[in-house]
């Protein structure tokens, strides 16, 4: 009898966004007159760079020639895109290794594969609130997870409590959901606390090109000692509007080894390229000359200009929220607003209200976590005239 893993069983019964989505099919359906602005689902609506359309529409050329056609790549990418990584990581300081960098199909991927190299006896640490993926890919394998509350009063960016004891800590900067950024100085104390445990952090910097402040780190790797401790997980699907391309890219320092539970040291670059070269088949050649373009001087401007607008979208929105007098987080180094529900409202109950009552679509923070409710996530994704309309029905009827 083939036996199932019964950690499943562990799992909520839907994922957090197939039960939005089926929410707001049904109110679709019963109101098809309606006009629904969908605010919940961080999708970018922004086409592609030229310059990225441009380097896709030449491989798709090259598919088509004896001489140019390109089979089976190289699982952990093509080296024109990792050399051009190696580059756009110097512009965030940071000094990397070809070898260091995998290309993968996005960093949602990169995060349940991850739990491949490590041992299922291994205690995680988990923020609250957080990006689910990071708790059901933990419960999937049985592992037993801790939480560490963000709160308004540390803003949404918990720091490290030397009594509890962990063996992987995920991070994310800027946050999803609640658009916080942490501090260099705060990533000091993560990194000291990772050292100190002999512990492992997997970084999701998926957001980073929101960052405007220099203040504000792009990748923990700018902190000392960062490359004997973490792994940073990256995405093209905000970055440059890849949520249906898919492309992405994870850094595994040459410095980071663990041991084994009989004392056998191990490379966690060494593990990671041998999964990936017995999981996973690489990234499309196409996909990969056109993520190459981003990092190219034209991309990089036409990109940040498509981020530009989505900047200017959650300006849009805080403006809204500080003139209804409601409180609210990020948005400022992140495409996210973290609102808080009004009237004393739950998660659920205000996503409800939004729905029925004004046909907008956010995502109920209790989602995130324990501590998300009472909280709602709104995205800037949007086009300009949803989020205008959107700010417009809000003003009117909160």
């Amino acid at each position: 009898m083939a036996l199932m893993n019964e950690n499943y069983c562990n799992l909520k019964e839907s994922y957090l966004f197939s039960q939005i989505a089926a929410k707001v099919t049904t109110f679709t359906a019963e109101h098809p007159d309606k006009k629904v602005i969908r605010m919940g689902i961080g999708d970018v609506t922004l086409p592609l760079a030229p310059a990225v359309i441009k380097a896709m529409q030449k491989a798709v050329e090259e598919m088509a020639t004896k001489e140019t056609f390109r089979g089976y790549g190289p699982e952990q990418g093509y080296d024109f895109l990792r050399d051009a990584l190696v580059k756009y990581y110097e512009t965030a300081g940071v000094t990397l290794a070809r070898e260091e960098i995998f290309v993968s199909d996005g960093a949602k991927s990169d995060c349940g594969n991850i739990t491949d190299i490590f041992s299922d006896a291994n205690t995680i640490l988990v923020p609250d609130p957080v990006y689910p993926v990071y708790v059901d890919t933990n419960i999937m394998r049985g592992r037993k997870i801790l939480y560490i509350n963000g709160t308004p009063e540390n803003g949404f960016l918990p720091m490290p409590d030397a009594s509890i004891k962990a063996d992987v800590i995920y991070l994310c900067s800027p946050n999803n959901p609640t658009g916080a950024a942490y501090t260099k100085a705060q990533l000091e104390e993560w990194v000291t606390y990772a050292l100190k445990n002999d512990a492992v952090i997997l970084y999701d910097a998926a957001y980073e090109a929101f960052v405007t402040d220099p203040a504000i780190p792009r990748s923990i790797f700018v902190v000392e000692g960062a490359k004997e401790c973490a792994i940073e997980l990256c995405s093209l699907s905000k970055t440059a509007g890849f949520t249906g391309t898919r492309c992405g890219y994870t850094v595994v320092p040459h410095n980071l080894k663990r041991k084994t539970a009989d004392g056998t040291e191990l490379s966690l670059n060494k593990m990671w390229l041998r999964r990936q070269t017995t999981k996973f088949n690489g990234v499309p050649y196409v996909i990969q000359r056109a993520a190459e373009a981003v990092f190219s001087e034209e991309g990089q401007k036409e990109c940040q200009e498509m981020l530009a607008f989505y900047r200017e979208n959650a300006k849009i929105m805080m403006d809204t929220f500080t003139k209804k007098g409601l409180k609210f987080y990020g948005g400022v180094y992140s495409p996210y607003i973290w609102l808080e529900c009004p009237k004393g409202m739950t998660s659920w109950a205000f996503f409800d209200y939004l729905l029925e009552k004004l046909a907008i679509v956010g995502t109920p923070g209790a989602g995130f976590g324990q501590m998300g409710e009472g909280y709602l996530r709104l995205t800037a994704f949007g086009s300009r005239e949803a989020t205008v309309e959107a700010m417009a029905r809000i003003e009117e009827s909160l």
